[in-house]
């Protein structure tokens, strides 16, 4: 066992809530006798999130559960977990100082207003004579690491994965031996309890009543349920009514389960048998390594086109329709659901993601940037790459984005996707009397049949606030002036 290099260390958690297979933990606990450990709930962040106290928010509820596991975790091998709730780049420093630690730990973020934080609290340890240590740990290759054949970053997701592929090595999916050297936790020197909601300015959410699992065992619980069933993983993953996601995405997004399990576990998988299933479900986690490299490499893309030339794309300025999509009342049954979903769990599925996202850039030729910050403020998994690259993709200003001649239909999509109308009538009530066949667009039906299902357009449910193949033309009048000369117009 080697001996500690300093006496004293401390880590700080940030996206990755959990006890095992943690990259600053265990670097910490190597280099040091006595590790304390520390999470912030930053005031930076929680007092910019909107409404008036006391406020609610999933996230925050879901954060503050983890932490009581974690803390219990950490207090079952000898350490425990220090909660404040204050401004992290002036609290991790003051703790550090109290403390008297040598060091401070934590895993790379890769966003730039915490980049800026992190750069900050650096500073200000180095002025205190004391040392800042950052490793990778929420992704399995960051920055650079993945480079193209002439060293430049990849803007085609494709081509990256084979090279993520290519360059993946066993060594790279190992664990973090935490427990082996959990000895070395140190006890808070006092009682520091996990503040509360209300005294954050916070009250309880529908997280319980929703059945969400939190914390780390939360995160296992789901993941070993998913393993039954991740070869059907392909051909379920699309169907909103049908269980095929993972539903993981929120602890990815908190690090309550290790990324390397779940990669090294896909990957296992599809060497083993060659399962398709497991093989899909990777290339998912490696477009969120793509992402992130995305935003470490671009960080214009908060608030500008990755294709700086769709800066100048004329949006639509429509303050009612934009309300109407956020509050799901478009008159298209699949949109209004997916907007509903999202407003009462937190929760949109993937594909439900991209139809809506079409829908609010192309049909309604609103800003992605509106969108973009309307799911930031709803999403449980809110993360800030995988949410901009998706938007942007969606409305064909990102990086590998969807052509802007690619215009999803949202009848089509409903009838492929939710063909029976089941996920439909799940956050569309006023609709389930409809036949499988008129569910999809209530305004073609015979006005008996609405009758028939106590639908009455304008009333109980609202008319579609656009037409579809008129949107469609007027968006591509506004992508065709700036279009590339390469790029034809085709059915999407």
């Amino acid at each position: 066992m080697s001996t500690p290099a300093v006496s004293k260390a401390l880590v700080w958690f940030r996206r990755d809530l959990r006890f095992g297979d943690h990259a600053a933990l265990y670097q910490a606990l190597r280099a040091s006798g006595r590790v304390y450990c520390v999470f912030v709930f930053d005031r930076e962040i929680l007092d910019a999130l909107p409404g008036t106290a006391p406020r609610r928010d999933r996230r925050v509820e879901f954060i503050r559960e983890s932490l009581k596991e974690l803390d219990e975790l950490l207090i079952a091998h000898g350490g425990g977990l220090i909660v404040l709730h204050d401004h992290a780049r002036t609290a991790i420093p003051r703790l550090a100082g109290e403390l008297g630690v040598a060091s401070v730990f934590a895993n790379h973020d890769y966003e730039p207003q915490a980049q800026a934080r992190d750069a900050e609290v650096a500073a200000t340890l180095v002025a205190q004579g004391r040392t800042w240590h950052t490793f990778k740990d929420q992704v399995i290759f960051e920055k650079r690491e993945i480079l193209t054949g002439a060293g430049g970053v990849f803007s085609v997701f494709t081509p990256y994965k084979n090279a993520w592929l290519k360059a993946l090595q066993p060594a790279q999916l190992e664990a973090y031996p935490v427990g082996t050297l959990a000895h070395r936790l140190a006890r808070p020197p006092s009682a520091s309890p996990i503040p509360s909601l209300i005294s954050m300015g916070f009250s309880d959410t529908n997280l319980t009543t929703l059945g969400i699992p939190v914390g780390a065992s939360g995160g296992a619980k789901l993941f070993e349920e998913f393993k039954q069933r991740i070869s059907r993983y392909r051909e379920t993953r699309n169907f909103p009514a049908v269980k095929g996601p993972s539903y993981l995405s929120v602890h990815l997004r908190f690090g309550t389960i290790s990324i390397r399990a779940l990669a090294q576990s896909a990957y296992a998988i599809t060497q083993q048998n060659g399962d398709e299933g497991a093989s899909t479900w990777l290339a998912e986690l490696i477009w969120r390594d793509f992402y992130m490299m995305i935003l470490a490499n671009n960080p214009h893309v908060v608030g500008h086109a990755y294709r700086r030339e769709y800066e100048t794309v004329k949006w639509d300025t429509e303050p009612d329709l934009h309300r109407a999509w956020c509050e799901g009342r478009t008159g298209y049954p699949l949109v209004d659901a997916a907007m509903r979903q999202l407003n009462q769990t937190g929760y949109m599925h993937n594909r439900l993601r991209m139809v809506v996202a079409s829908f609010l850039t192309k049909d309604l030729g609103i800003d992605w940037r509106l969108g973009e910050s309307y799911f930031a403020t709803h999403l449980n998994d809110f993360d800030l790459s995988a949410n901009n690259g998706g938007w942007q993709w969606a409305a064909s200003t990102g990086c590998d984005a969807q052509p802007w001649f690619r215009i999803f239909n949202p009848i089509t999509q409903s009838e492929k996707f939710d063909p029976q109308g089941k996920f439909i009538r799940r956050y569309v009530p006023e609709l389930t009397k409809l036949s499988d066949k008129d569910i999809h667009a209530p305004w073609l039906a015979e006005p008996i049949l609405l009758e028939a299902a106590g639908v009455a357009l304008g009333k109980t449910y609202p008319w579609p606030m656009i037409d579809h193949a008129k949107a469609r033309t007027a968006t591509l009048a506004r992508f065709g002036s700036i279009r590339k000369p390469s790029e034809k117009p085709g059915v999407g």
